[in-house]
């Protein structure tokens, strides 16, 4: 039941909704202010056309996903964004609107959009101002461990990345010093290392058999991050079309733009090493003969690698798909089995704090998705709770 201390009215009562801008990319320059979509931050600008903090929500494309932006930014015409709060704390309201089933209202028309009139008519139940601050600072809470789990889960990439280049693309590995370089078609390698085609050191499309019968997870192509190894938001699926792969695989995007905008994922969610899963069929599977599993992720999210893949692609404009035979022309040297065993053992442990860090992003976004109606509905009462209140205004 909603506390009595309560304010009914339509939405448009507590806020005002505003389509955002036009940014022709002409005239974008490169800054520091975010630019917002219906999926979120896409860019930057160097000119602010709202000023923050802004909640912003999915106008057309992704509709009803709801963002709030700390800075000033600009907002894409893509979305709605709270011209006006009315007196009500920012954050609260960010919350709130990710209560509301947007997608419900969606107005008629080819391509599905929101209508601001109509949402504003929407009826509505909201808290003082104190209670929004205090119901903003829980969750919030929530949203702050994830971000600091999401920074580091950054770092442990760089820092995985940053060993594979310098060992395998700068060759100053541990007592390189004392290792003679000679020439090669790859250039100056280090004596002894063999330079063979990485289909020679990767299998590419390994067999992998992954049963008809019962239920198991299945990866799509929208659970793959543009930049990092995280493969996120897995379903479960009965059959076995598509791709297949186990624990230690790499998922490489074939098709355009996922391949270009960076989509590899790291398979390390599955509970053991027998088990198998299936996904995309637009999914290269990598798997490691003579490297390891790690030295191929990491070299599957090179420049190199990926321009390489890029260049081969063919087909009908916005379907172009990678052809396989363009690993057959891609070389590394290969590193004696020591110098890989010692490799794998600096970055084995990075790429396991990265899945572990995952995991409880996920256990922490569920809560809070729990939480989150049951607080916005006033079915938790916050009123005897200390809490130090947290301004989204200000």
């Amino acid at each position: 039941m909603v506390a009595t201390t309560w304010h009914s009215g339509n939405l448009g009562d507590f806020l005002t909704l505003q389509r955002g801008y036009d940014l022709p990319n002409r005239e974008r320059e490169e800054g520091r202010v975010p630019i917002v979509s219906s999926s979120g931050v896409t860019g930057f600008h160097a000119v602010a056309k709202v000023k923050g903090p802004g909640v912003v929500t999915g106008r057309y494309g992704t509709l009803g996903d709801v963002f709030f932006v700390k800075e000033d930014f600009w907002p894409l015409n893509t979305t709605l964004y709270v011209k006006d709060f009315k007196g009500n704390d920012p954050l609260f309201l960010s919350y709130f609107l990710r209560t509301l089933n947007f997608a419900s209202h969606n107005a008629a028309g080819a391509v599905p959009g929101l209508n601001r009139n109509a949402l504003h008519l929407l009826p509505v139940h909201v808290p003082p101002l104190e209670t929004q601050r205090k119901i903003a600072s829980i969750l919030a809470a929530y949203d702050d461990l994830i971000e600091n789990n999401t920074r580091r889960i950054k770092i442990l990439e760089e820092m995985a990345q940053a060993i594979y280049r310098e060992w395998f693309v700068n060759f100053r590995f541990p007592g390189h010093e004392k290792v003679r370089m000679v020439d090669s078609v790859l250039g100056r390698v280090p004596e002894g290392w063999e330079v063979k085609p990485v289909t020679e050191a990767v299998e590419v499309k390994p067999r992998t058999k992954v049963p008809k019968e019962g239920e198991k997870p299945f990866v799509p192509m929208g659970s793959l991050s543009n930049d990092s190894m995280l493969i996120s938001n897995i379903e479960v699926k009965a059959g076995n079309s598509g791709s297949k792969f186990k624990n230690g695989d790499t998922l490489f995007a074939r098709i355009t733009p996922c391949l270009e905008n960076g989509k590899t994922g790291f398979v390390q969610f599955l509970p053991d090493e027998e088990a198998t899963a299936f996904g995309s069929t637009e999914f290269i599977v990598l798997r490691s003969k003579s490297l390891c599993p790690e030295y191929v992720y990491l070299m599957a999210r090179s420049n190199e690698f990926r321009d390489n893949a890029i260049k081969s692609m063919s087909g009908a404009t916005g379907r172009q798909r990678v052809s396989e035979k363009c690993f057959e022309r891609f070389l590394v040297a290969q590193a004696d089995r020591g110098l890989l065993d010692v490799f794998q053992g600096h970055v084995a442990p990075l790429f396991q704090k990265v899945h572990v860090l995952a995991r409880k992003n996920e256990k922490l976004r569920q809560t809070r998705d729990l939480l989150l109606p049951k607080l916005i509905s006033g079915l938790v009462d916050t009123s005897e709770l200390d809490i130090e209140e947290k301004e989204g205004a200000t």
